[in-house]
């Protein structure tokens, strides 16, 4: 029992000399970091060589900037018209159909309209009896000179012979002859009245028929332009009625549309007027065909709408591969300002305090400098330095939102394609 108790109170005493020597080294730990915190020399410069910053840059370069507007319409043909019967009549032959192309001139459908057929033959018949009457009108023209010659003649002989031998022959005989030569004589205008009447006659007959012929022509339905037919109305025996009529229940023929030139309509906003001008170049893209086709500026309205305040201007699309048809959606981007050796600067880099625009340069010592620049033509991700900057030096597009004037960092120049949400990669 005594040594049991001997060995326990060895062990105690060892634990409590343990125990003693933590305690001590606890409190000279917390002594020298006290003495540590009262001494700031060494602490200090620590602090004064933090880490670097590092931005990421890009240099100011030449490039060629332009300013765009891109309006969404949508493409019509340049031409696209219903084509009506001039005089009406059944359809008697049918040449085309819908998605026909046809050339200016063409032949697309004839009309039989018996009443101008029958017209034909009596216009024909007419100006066979004009002719007819102009030749008899002739005739008798030609027997009323020759008896007028016959009458001047024989009044000549017996004026002359009762000049010359008075009292020969009886005056009486002279004044006879002399009035039966001048009723011949008139005879004579009255047979060339009767004549020029004829050819009158005939005439009125030739145009009678001329005018027929040319209305019997409208029953010959031909292509007014090149173009494609992308509607049919008709078949074969439809009755068409005139287009010359104001009836509104009037059935074309066909529907034609231009296929070799597209017009689109966009409205420009009144802010951009004054840059749009006659022949400026247009891109035209189609989505739905994942093309781009040229056009130009060809026609605008010169004013702006009061409802709307954007000015109508037509853009002509060429369709020389025949792609394009009516209807498709199109996005015109026309360029408004372009400058092609201007002095660049990504606009990201680019800060605004008030007008002012603000741009953090890194020298060549690696030292942040403020720069106040002077912008001009600005794009969408770009903008012309008119002043403040140099060709060549390295601008900050990374978060400047830490950034001091004078305070050094390590640059990294990077591609703005890799740049994300302010984070250099």
């Amino acid at each position: 029992m005594i040594q049991a108790a001997g060995r326990f109170n060895k062990m105690r005493d060892r634990r409590c000399d343990r125990l003693i020597s933590s305690v001590l080294l606890v409190l000279v730990v917390a002594a020298v970091v006290n003495v540590s915190s009262c001494s700031g020399g060494g602490d200090k410069r620590v602090q004064a060589s933090g880490p670097t910053i590092t931005v990421g840059v890009t240099k100011v370069k030449r490039k060629a900037l332009e300013r765009t507007l891109t309006v969404s319409s949508e493409l019509v043909p340049f031409q696209q018209i219903d084509v009506y019967a001039k005089e009406s009549g059944f359809v008697k032959n049918l040449y085309v159909d819908y998605g026909a192309r046809v050339k200016a001139g063409q032949l697309m459908a004839t009309l039989e309209i018996p009443e101008l057929e029958v017209q034909l033959k009596q216009d024909a018949a007419a100006i066979e009896y004009a002719t007819n009457r102009v030749m008899h009108a002739n005739k008798q023209l030609n027997q009323m000179h020759a008896q007028a010659k016959v009458q001047e003649l024989e009044f000549n002989r017996l004026n002359d012979v009762a000049t010359s031998q008075p009292g020969l022959v009886a005056q009486q005989e002279v004044d006879d002859a002399q009035g039966k030569h001048l009723s011949a004589d008139a005879q004579v205008e009255a047979a060339e009245a009767t004549v020029e009447s004829a050819k009158s006659e005939q005439l009125a007959a030739q145009a009678k028929l001329e005018h027929d012929q040319a209305l019997f022509e409208y029953s010959r339905i031909t292509a007014p332009f090149t173009g494609v037919v992308t509607q049919r109305y008709a078949n074969l025996g439809t009755l068409m009625q005139s287009g010359m009529g104001s009836s509104t229940q009037v059935l074309p023929l066909v529907q034609l549309s231009e296929e070799d030139l597209y017009r689109l309509a966009i409205p420009v906003p009144e802010s951009f007027v004054r840059y749009i001008h006659l022949g400026d170049a247009v891109s035209v893209q189609i989505p739905s065909l994942s093309k781009t086709f040229p056009g130009k500026v060809a026609r605008f309205s010169v004013e702006v709408a009061d409802d709307t305040r954007t000015m109508h201007t037509e853009v002509d699309v060429p369709n020389k591969e025949g792609l394009l048809v009516p209807g498709l959606y199109a996005e015109a981007t026309v360029v408004l300002e372009r400058e092609d050796n201007a002095l660049a600067v990504p606009l990201q880099a680019v800060d605004h305090d008030g007008d002012i625009a603000l741009v953090d340069v890194v020298g060549t010592d690696e030292k942040i400098e403020t720069r106040h620049v002077t912008l001009g033509l600005q794009t969408a991700t770009d903008a012309a330095v008119v002043s403040g900057l140099n060709q060549g030096e390295m601008v900050v597009v990374s978060d400047r939102s830490g950034l001091k004037t004078g305070q050094k960092v390590s640059s990294k120049v990077i591609d703005l394609q890799e740049y994300n949400d302010g984070a250099v990669r």
